[in-house]
């Protein structure tokens, strides 16, 4: 029988997320942070985004820490899993969650602009795909949109 999550236990893993977002500021990436945690409560991975870093264009922060939580776990499938993540998906990451099999996403800021986890679209509950992920919205979501917002207004300023 797998643990279920509390809003302490959401609130506890999305800090660590927010962690790994704040640590991109240093290399010049979009600060969000993502991490994957396995019931009932162990850290497979934690990453941030890394495209300006790795020169990139799929080293967002979702992908590189299902990659290193499969390569951890010894398995591509993360059943009993947890995905953290400060930004809603996009549609790369939202189907990276889905062929993962994570069980559940849980989501700081919602991107009303290129977010597939209800947003755009909901590739992570879409009837016609083999797998479905349980989506939860708002956790701390104030708090990445404000690290997002600060992020992109240095930019436009600075």
């Amino acid at each position: 029988m797998t643990a279920v999550p509390t809003d302490a236990d959401d609130d506890r893993w999305m800090d660590a997320a927010l962690a790994q977002a704040r640590e991109c500021l240093s290399w010049g990436d979009v600060p969000v942070g993502a991490v994957v945690v396995a019931d009932p409560g162990e850290v497979l991975a934690a990453a941030g985004n890394q495209r300006e870093r790795l020169q990139d264009p799929t080293a967002h922060a979702e992908i590189l820490a299902l990659r290193a939580a499969a390569a951890r776990r010894g398995a591509w499938r993360l059943e009993g899993c947890t995905l953290y993540v400060t930004l809603e998906p996009c549609a790369m990451c939202a189907g990276a969650a889905v062929l993962a099999r994570v069980d559940r996403l849980v989501m700081g800021a919602l991107d009303p602009k290129a977010g597939f986890a209800g947003s755009v679209g909901d590739l992570v509950r879409h009837p016609a795909l083999n797998h479905a992920v349980e989506a939860t919205s708002g956790v701390r979501g104030e708090e990445a949109s404000e690290l997002l917002r600060s992020f992109f207004g240095e930019r436009r300023h600075g």
